[in-house]
């Protein structure tokens, strides 16, 4: 099995060849932080899922639109310097406690610990050196909350798109809409 490194403007990414010349997996790491550098992270890998949440609550947390979280395993996560203050609240959507982590000095957001998935870390996506490294496909990706959703706000088409949340507080799981086209909230 031969190594093959890719040097890239922010983070080095590995692949393991094997000898047909396939990619095994993608060991790759990016990095992030906040504003002023005290707060940094690297992460491994691809994210396992991609959530544009547009709940009121992710749009006063962003002070935009809507949130788009990156969300991996605890595993593939790790703060490279500094520790975050917290801000911990109860969520309206799922009445579980969400906790923002977020740089002290100057307050940008780094990432979220939810409750409701606990060994997962939502990262918000802004917060990366290049927040365009990762993928947002439908194979990936999902909006959540669109009755909250900002007029104006484009639905990529394919994309599983929820009213709400994905599951009730219950637990029970919601049906998702697909949009055949890519769809313009008004």
């Amino acid at each position: 099995m031969e190594l093959m490194v890719t040097p890239r403007r922010f983070a080095v990414t590995i692949y393991q060849l094997t000898n047909d010349g396939c990619v095994m997996s993608d060991q790759s790491t990016h990095e992030g932080g906040c504003l002023c550098g005290a707060v940094r992270f690297e992460t491994v890998g691809p994210p396992d899922r991609v959530v544009f949440c547009h709940c009121k609550f992710c749009q006063r947390a962003t002070g935009t639109s809507y949130l788009v979280e990156a969300l991996f395993p605890r595993t593939r996560f790790r703060l490279t310097n500094g520790t975050p203050a917290t801000y911990t609240l109860n969520s309206a959507g799922s009445g579980k406690r969400v906790v923002i982590n977020f740089c002290a000095v100057c307050a940008t957001k780094i990432y979220l610990d939810l409750d409701r998935v606990p060994n997962d870390v939502g990262l918000y996506s802004g917060a990366y050196d290049d927040p365009n490294w990762f993928e947002r496909s439908a194979a990936n990706s999902k909006h959540i909350f669109l009755d909250f959703a900002q007029r104006g706000t484009l639905v990529h088409a394919g994309m599983n798109v929820f009213r709400e949340h994905i599951s009730t507080r219950e637990g029970t799981p919601t049906t998702p809409v697909v949009f055949d086209w890519p769809h313009l909230v008004k």
